[in-house]
């Protein structure tokens, strides 16, 4: 394993809830994934591209998106599940992809949120790793980000809103955290973003001339148990999502937790 986060990066990810670390992706990696985005789209005419969940399973999945073994090889690629082990330790489990591509002039917002909401993983605990695929800005709604709000590993009560003009339709309560101390995650191509399961986050609407892409990587300590039983929001996120046959991939370690199933939703 490399250690490409310092000491200094680590302390801040465990301390703010978030990191923009120095690696970036080679040159050429960049690029293959920014060309598997763009057959991405092409293949899946139907979905609104900032809701492409697990783009990383080859053809179409139960989750209604036809993907690209590309961006399971970046779900894989050595330097960031190098990063990750630093964050979450040896045991680690790839359990989910979700490409969020915002178009020009008219991309959803993602209204503020913790992730945890969603994940029927536990105990709670995930590391994402959010890739910038094209420039991320304030201007085109790059993620923003509350510091330190994942201490304590508390879910604030959310409200359900039903519009069609949202990433997500599971809302952040008002009253629970200060959208003053909002820290904008601006990133270029190549670089990337780490956050916890807890954080607050979303991003505003792309009312801008330039599209903003993102791939959001989501890994868990093998300790954890992703529990397909549970249901977490029961269809009222806006994603569509099929926890029951999503797989798994054991990519570093064992499985601490002894009950995840790696052999579900794998076609072999």
């Amino acid at each position: 394993m490399r250690h490409l986060l310092s000491p200094q990066d680590v302390g801040q990810y465990h301390a703010q809830g978030s990191l923009v670390p120095k690696y970036r992706l080679e040159p050429e990696v960049l690029s293959k994934v920014q060309n598997a985005l763009e057959t991405l789209l092409r293949d899946n005419p139907g979905v609104r591209p900032e809701k492409l969940v697990s783009a990383h399973i080859e053809g179409k999945n139960d989750e209604g998106v036809r993907g690209s073994q590309a961006f399971l090889d970046l779900a894989m690629h050595p330097p960031i599940v190098d990063m990750v082990e630093q964050i979450i330790g040896p045991d680690i489990v790839l359990w989910g992809c979700h490409v969020f591509c915002k178009p020009a002039s008219e991309g959803y917002e993602t209204p503020w949120h913790q992730d945890g909401h969603y994940w029927p993983i536990r105990p709670l605990a995930t590391c994402t790793v959010w890739v910038a695929l094209d420039p991320s800005t304030r201007a085109n709604g790059c993620l923003r980000v509350i510091p330190g709000s994942h201490l304590g590993k508390n879910l604030h009560p959310h409200l359900h809103e039903d519009r069609t003009d949202l990433t997500l339709n599971q809302r952040m309560a008002e009253g629970a955290f200060d959208e003053a101390q909002a820290l904008d995650l601006e990133l270029e191509p190549g670089q990337m973003s780490m956050h916890d399961v807890y954080m607050i986050h979303g991003a505003k609407a792309n009312t801008s001339g330039q599209r903003r892409t993102g791939v959001a990587l989501r890994y868990m300590p093998a300790s954890s148990h992703f529990d397909r039983s549970l249901k977490p929001v029961d269809g009222q996120s806006g994603v569509p999502v099929s926890f029951a046959t999503r797989p798994l991939w054991l990519l570093r370690g064992k499985d601490v937790s002894g009950r995840n199933d790696f052999q579900v939703g794998h076609r072999h």
